[in-house]
C-alpha cells in the first residue's frame, strides 16, 4: 500500500480511467456484451476447468492494491504507514475501497493478525463478513477453506472469490496494518454481479469439492484435468524415438485446426544438468515465431537444471514432465525438440524420449479464445529491472516461473524487487517483493521461504544461501491478468534501484491473438546453469548437531546479511555441520566470527581429523573477523560435514558465528 494522500490520487486515477473503459464498453459491438449475472459458481469454476484459460474476459479492469511503498523504498509494510488508504475517526483503516461491479480474486498477506476485517459490498452500511483477519486463511472459517485458502512458505493466500455488484470496501478494525496485496478485477457498466453471501448452495459447495478434489490428487492425468464434460474426445499421438545431438524431432504435426490438451514427455531425469542442451520448440498456423522456444528445463520449471515444479498445470511427476495448458490452434500446429550440440564440440550421448500428445479436433474461437505463447528470458543484470513479458495485442497473462541468481555471494537481498505490470499502458499492480509475488514471506527464515514446495498455483522451486539462488512460480487462474492492447510485466532485484546484480531466467505464459514480433532463441552460453566459485553458509539455515552441551541465542548484530549465533559452550563440546549443499571438491575454508572477552577457543575437524589448530574467540575488546581463513578442505561423499569443537572455561564458553564461507580451489 501507500502514503494516503498519493494512493488517494492513485485510487481516482484508476477509477477515472475505469470509467472511461468502462463507457467505452457499452459502445462496442453486441458480441461483447454480459448478457447473464455472473455467480460465485462461474468464477470458481475457473479454478478447476483448464479449458476456460484461453478465453478472454473482454473489458475487465485487472488491478492490485497492495502495501507497497510509493516514494520508491522498501517500507512496503514494515512500518505500516504504507499500508492504508485513509483512516477512520475510530482509527479503523480501511485498506480496499472500489467503485463497480467486479470480485476480489486474491488476498495476500505474511502478516495477519487478530484483528477484524469488515466488508462492505454494495454501499451498504453493514458489513456483509466481518471475519478475524487470520480467519481468512486458518480455515476455521467457511467457506474460507484449504485448498483455496492457506499459509505456507511464509505467506497466507485467499483464493476464494469475493464478489460485489456496486462498489467494495475492506476496513480493519486494528489501528495497524502491514504487509498485504488484494487483487480484483472490475466488471463494465451494466454488467449483474451476484454478490457474496456465506450460505452457499448446493451447487457451490459442489464446485468447492470439486476445486479440492483436482487440487490435491496426488496422480493428476490428463483425464483428470478434463473435467468439461462437453469436450471433444481427446486423441492421443504417442512417440518414442533416440534424439541426436544436433538434430531435432517432430512429435506433433497438425495441418488443420485443433487444440493441444497436454503434452508428457519422460524421461524427466533426461533433461537434467547444468547445459539443458534440449529445447522445445511450438508453432501455431503461419507465425513466423515461435509461440513456445526454451529449454526443456526451463519450461516444465526445472530449477537450475534439476526437476522442481509440480504445479497444477505443469511440472514434473514420477520422472514424467507434464503440461495440461489448453492450447487451441487455427489450422496449423507443429511441436518439435531440439538437440543443440555441447558447447565444446565433444560427443554427447543420445536421448532416448518418449512423448504423448494429447489433443482434440475441436479448433480455436479467434473472436473468444487467444492461442498460448510464452516469453523466455535469460538476462544478467544491473540497474534495470528484469522483464516476464512486455507484449502487443489482446490477450491475458497466466503464468511466471523464475529462476533468481544472485551474483554476489552472501545473503539473497535481490528477493526483495518489486514485481510491477502494466496493461494498456497503465501501471495496474506494484508488488511487496519478491517472495510475496509468488504468495509466499520471509526469505532465509526456517519453515518459511527457505526451501523446495510446490503448491497447485504457486511454490518455491529452490532456495539456496551457499548458491545465494532462489526460484519461483505462480499461474493465474481466475485471476489471469487481460489486457486489450499491451501488457508489460517486470520484477525488481534489490532493495530500491535494481542493484543488487543477478541472473535471471524466466518464462512468462500467456495467450494472445497476436504473435510476438520476435522470440529469443535459446543458445548455449544462454542455457548454461550458473554455478558460482564462492558459497556462504548461515547459521540460520545450517543442520547442525550438537555434541555435549550448547546453549545458542540469535541475533541481527552484526551487518552480515543474516543472523548471528552465538553459542555458549561446555568444555568438550561441539557443532557438527552438514555441508551437503557445498558441492564436492576442495575448498578453502574462511569464517566470519566475533572475538570478545567471554570468547571460548575453537578447532575445526572434519570426521576424527583436525583440519585447523585450537584458536582463540578471546579478545579484551570486541573484534569483528571477516574472511579469517581456517583450512584447506576436500568434500567428498564420506567427507561431508566439519566439526566445531570447543574449548572453554568459566566467563570464556562463547563463540559468535556469523557465517563460514567456502572457496572453490581450481585444479
Amino acid at each position: 500500500m501507500i502514503n494516503r494522500q498519493p494512493h488517494k490520487k492513485y485510487f481516482l486515477l484508476i477509477i477515472g480511467l475505469l470509467l472511461i473503459d468502462a463507457l467505452s464498453a457499452q459502445n462496442e459491438p453486441l458480441q461483447h456484451a454480459y448478457t447473464d449475472t455472473l455467480t460465485l459458481s462461474k468464477v470458481l469454476s475457473s479454478l478447476y476447468d483448464v479449458s476456460q484459460l484461453p478465453q478472454y474476459m473482454d473489458k475487465t479492469f485487472c488491478a492490485q492494491v497492495s502495501s507497497y511503498d510509493i516514494t520508491g523504498g522498501n517500507d512496503d509494510g514494515f512500518s505500516g504507514k504504507n499500508s492504508f488508504i485513509r483512516r477512520n475517526a475510530d482509527s479503523s483503516l480501511v485498506i480496499f475501497d472500489v467503485k463497480g461491479a467486479g470480485v476480489i480474486n486474491r488476498i495476500w498477506t505474511p502478516t495477519p493478525t487478530e484483528d477484524t476485517l469488515d466488508f462492505y459490498l454494495d454501499g451498504t452500511d453493514k458489513p456483509a463478513l466481518s471475519i478475524k483477519y487470520s480467519d481468512l486463511f486458518s480455515g476455521k472459517v467457511e467457506p474460507f477453506a484449504a485448498p483455496l485458502c492457506g499459509n505456507d512458505l511464509g505467506g497466507f493466500y485467499c483464493y476464494f472469490p469475493l464478489l460485489f455488484n456496486n462498489g467494495c470496501m475492506i476496513v480493519s478494525r486494528g489501528k495497524k496494518m502491514q504487509f498485504h496485496q488484494v487483487q480484483y478485477r472490475l466488471y463494465p457498466l451494466g454488467k449483474q454481479v451476484k454478490s457474496f453471501s456465506a450460505n452457499l448452495s448446493a451447487t457451490e459447495k459442489n464446485e468447492l469439492q470439486t476445486i479440492a478434489g483436482l487440487w490435491t490428487h496426488a496422480k493428476r492425468t490428463i483425464t483428470d484435468m478434463q473435467v468439461n464434460k462437453n469436450a471433444a474426445p481427446i486423441k492421443t499421438i504417442t512417440k518414442q524415438f533416440e534424439l541426436l545431438s544436433g538434430k531435432s524431432a517432430i512429435i506433433f504435426n497438425a495441418a488443420k485446426g485443433g487444440r493441444i490438451a497436454g503434452i508428457e514427455c519422460s524421461p524427466a531425469n533426461a533433461f537434467e544438468g547444468l547445459n539443458k542442451l534440449i529445447d522445445i520448440e511450438i508453432k501455431w498456423d503461419d507465425d513466423k515465431t515461435p509461440a513456445v522456444y526454451c529449454p526443456v528445463a526451463d519450461f516444465f520449471g526445472y530449477a537450475f537444471g534439476s526437476q522442481a515444479m509440480q504445479s497444477l498445470l505443469l511440472g514434473t511427476r514420477g520422472n514424467i514432465n507434464y503440461c495440461y495448458i489448453p492450447m487451441p490452434f487455427d489450422k496449423k500446429a507443429t511441436i518439435r525438440l531440439r538437440y543443440r550440440n555441447p558447447p565444446d564440440g565433444g560427443p554427447v550421448s543420445p536421448v532416448q524420449i518418449k512423448t504423448n500428445v494429447y489433443y482434440t479436433s475441436s479448433k480455436r474461437v479467434p473472436e473468444k479464445e487467444g492461442r498460448f505463447y510464452t516469453s523466455w528470458n535469460r538476462k544478467a543484470a544491473n540497474g534495470e529491472s528484469h522483464v516476464f513479458l512486455n507484449t502487443h495485442g489482446r490477450g491475458h497473462y497466466i503464468g511466471t516461473v523464475l529462476q533468481a541468481q544472485g551474483l554476489n555471494p552472501g545473503m539473497t537481498y535481490f528477493f526483495e524487487g518489486d514485481d510491477s505490470t502494466a496493461v494498456d499502458g497503465m501501471m495496474r499492480m506494484h508488488g511487496t517483493g519478491s517472495e510475496d509475488y509468488f504468495n509466499g514471506g520471509w526469505y532465509a527464515l526456517s519453515d518459511r521461504w527457505d526451501g523446495k514446495l510446490s503448491l497447485p498455483l504457486h511454490g518455491c522451486l529452490d532456495y539456496s544461501l551457499p548458491y545465494c539462488r532462489t526460484g519461483a512460480y505462480r499461474f493465474y487462474m481466475s485471476d489471469k491478468i487481460s489486457f486489450e492492447k499491451s501488457i508489460f510485466q517486470s520484477i525488481e532485484h534489490g532493495p530500491s534501484g535494481n542493484l543488487v546484480p543477478v541472473d535471471y531466467t524466466s518464462l512468462g505464459l500467456y495467450y494472445a491473438d497476436t504473435a510476438p514480433a520476435a522470440v529469443r532463441p535459446p543458445s548455449n552460453e544462454l542455457s548454461k546453469v550458473y554455478v558460482p566459485d564462492t558459497l556462504i553458509m548461515y547459521p540460520q539455515l545450517m543442520n547442525v548437531i550438537i555434541e555435549n552441551n550448547i546453549s545458542v541465542k540469535t541475533a541481527w548484530a552484526y551487518n552480515t546479511g543474516g543472523m548471528s549465533y552465538t553459542y555458549t559452550a561446555d568444555n568438550a563440546s561441539g557443532l557438527k555441520i552438514a555441508i551437503t549443499e557445498i558441492p564436492f571438491g576442495k575448498y578453502k575454508l574462511l569464517a566470519d566470527f566475533v572475538r570478545n572477552a567471554e570468547g571460548a577457543e575453537f578447532s575445526f575437524w572434519q570426521g576424527q581429523h583436525i583440519i585447523a589448530g585450537w584458536l582463540t574467540a578471546n579478545a579484551p575488546n570486541e573484534q569483528i573477523e571477516k574472511n579469517y581463513f581456517i583450512a584447506d578442505l576436500e568434500h567428498t561423499p564420506s567427507k561431508n560435514t566439519i566439526t566445531i569443537h570447543f574449548k572453554t572455561a568459566p566467563g570464556k564458553d562463547k563463540f559468535i558465528l556469523n557465517r563460514l564461507i567456502f572457496i572453490r580451489l581450481r585444479d
